[in-house]
């Protein structure tokens, strides 16, 4: 533990920390320190956690400010220097860690992983550590699964022997490796203990002798051990359901899916280094921003823990994150030499738009036009687009999504209610590059089924589900306990006041409803009951964002 003085933060004003350097210059003039902070200003008060945001040009830090309390309970401030979690911004430190091991010789991306983890089950077709990267492993997401246990993370001190455990008792995939992209933590955690075993350091040890000291970030560590003591670290805080602030905080020892502890200034020492490789070299920057590549031949956005993408018009390589009540986000803007990194121990806060809305000062005309960026649409009768609006299937999943209609657009629920504008009579789209392709028009008759691409899947086919009203004996005919053995839990589905109640072990009950035959939703997830060929419910499956097709067995 560095011994740093009191005195660094005892002459800073309640709720706002000044700034380290001059604003800089935007290609339309100087940036005003009154604009910088009227982004942030519902996070400056006095008696509220915030943010802190750091500004770089050329790899030169230009600005530094702070805004808010790292610790309500000692009324300290945030600064330019506190020390927050930014989430999965740590994934590109954790992918930058493994790719170093490549360039030393001492593992291949195309390795299967059960060379370094045998404990983990034979698929059928290997996993490789180049599909951990790219979350295109097909590997179910470790926390998810925990949270369907009942231990949800921030719940339970989990620990890399839960998540591996956890893994290694997945009989079944999302899907077969390399088919598709599904976002998991559990290929970071992976990451992380796979450089332990192959170098006999922590992951600390090694990411600060491979990347943290060369870069200067001295002020970065992981969080693997969430009871050490920590200076200038900040407290994550949420509203409660009484509308004040509680805590939220990571306590648990997982890390290399999240878990940097870090500044806004080291986090754009870490960027700066994916411009000129001082760590790594040119290969290294390559792998880094290498997108992965799915089995069809799609390129996907994701790259080594980056999204590589467009903003506004503008390139642009991106990463967020969230743990507990932390927020981050770390952007970089390779053709201007701009990175903007921004963290908050607010639940409430959106670090990405914070962020963006900083670059976009400094970007000035250099930013595209929103409108400009939206599909020009076409002109197309609103009842035409009402006609598709309905529930529909995902039919890799089962998960149920729900269309809406807006005038002449979508609106995609099972998306954050993303909006899609109409480009033909049977073709929809939004400018984040999601879009839907019915197989036809829609007319009096049923309605057609359709393709959906989204930047990181292509030809994901969604068919139209009719709503569901079960009958009391149908309802009845659900009513059982069901077991996973996957997720070491048991649900009792029953009968209360016309509905169906998952309930857990405790008696806690969660209201089921229909969506589809056989098919129920609870917030995110998708229940669906299976039968045999006699028609008999002998099974259920649970889809969630991140674990596909999770099978219940029926005890009785």
């Amino acid at each position: 533990m560095k011994t740093r003085p009191w005195t660094l933060i005892l002459p800073l004003a309640a709720g706002l920390a000044c700034a380290e350097a001059d604003p800089g210059d935007s290609p339309g003039g100087a940036v005003e320190l009154a604009a910088l902070d009227a982004v942030f200003a519902d996070y400056s008060a006095a008696d509220g956690p915030g943010c802190a945001f750091a500004v770089s040009r050329d790899g030169q830090q230009v600005m530094a400010r702070a805004y808010g309390m790292a610790n309500l309970e000692w009324d300290l401030p945030n600064t330019p220097e506190t020390v927050f979690e930014p989430g999965s911004v740590s994934k590109q430190f954790t992918a930058a860690a493994t790719i170093l091991l490549v360039l030393d010789g001492r593992i291949d991306l195309d390795d299967d992983i059960r060379e370094y983890f045998p404990e983990m089950p034979d698929y059928g077709e290997p996993i490789t550590v180049r599909m951990l990267i790219h979350h295109t492993s097909g590997l179910r997401d470790w926390g998810s699964v925990a949270g369907i246990h009942g231990w949800a993370r921030t719940t339970r001190i989990h620990t890399h022997k839960h998540a591996l455990d956890i893994a290694s008792r997945q009989r079944a995939l999302n899907y077969e490796p390399g088919r598709y992209y599904s976002y998991t933590n559990t290929g970071y955690n992976l990451q992380a203990m796979l450089v332990e075993r192959v170098t006999g350091q922590t992951f600390d040890e090694f990411s600060q002798e491979r990347i943290f000291e060369p870069l200067g970030m001295t002020k970065t560590q992981w969080r693997d051990d969430f009871t050490e003591i920590v200076e200038e670290r900040s407290i994550g805080y949420r509203r409660g359901d009484d509308g004040e602030w509680h805590m939220l905080m990571p306590f648990e020892n997982v890390h290399g899916n999240g878990g940097l502890l870090t500044t806004v200034g080291d986090l754009l020492r870490f960027t700066r280094n994916l411009d000129t490789g001082e760590v790594g070299g040119p290969e290294f920057i390559r792998l880094m921003h290498e997108q992965g590549m799915l089995d069809s031949g799609r390129q996907i956005s994701y790259a080594g823990g980056l999204f590589v993408g467009e903003y506004k018009g503008v390139r642009e390589v991106q990463h967020s994150g969230g743990t507990a009540a932390y927020r981050g986000f770390l952007t970089r803007f390779p053709d201007h030499g701009l990175a903007v990194s921004v963290m908050c121990n607010v639940g409430e806060a959106n670090p990405g738009g914070l962020a963006r809305a900083v670059a976009e000062l400094y970007l000035g005309d250099a930013i595209g036009d929103e409108a400009s960026e939206n599909p020009a649409g076409a002109d197309v009768d609103p009842a035409r687009v009402a006609a598709f609006a309905g529930g529909f299937r995902d039919t890799r999943t089962g998960q149920f999504m729900e269309l809406t209609a807006d005038g002449a657009s979508l609106r995609v629920g099972g998306l954050g209610g993303m909006s899609l504008a109409a480009m033909s009579e049977t073709e929809f789209a939004s400018p984040a590059g999601v879009s839907i392709v019915f197989d036809g028009p829609a007319g009096s008759g049923a309605r057609p089924g359709a393709t959906m691409d989204t930047p990181v899947a292509d030809d994901v086919r969604i068919e139209p589900v009719d709503g569901f009203e079960p009958t009391a004996a149908e309802l009845a005919a659900y009513a059982g306990a069901y077991h996973s053995d996957e997720a070491e839990v048991t649900y009792w589905v029953e009968v209360e006041d016309g509905g169906l109640v998952l309930k857990d072990r405790y008696g806690d009950g969660r209201s089921l409803a229909p969506v589809y035959r056989d098919a129920f939703r609870q917030g995110g997830s998708t229940f669906i009951f299976r039968r045999d060929d006699t028609g008999r419910i002998t099974e259920a499956s649970l889809s969630q964002g991140r674990v596909w097709d999770l099978r219940f067995e029926r005890l009785r």
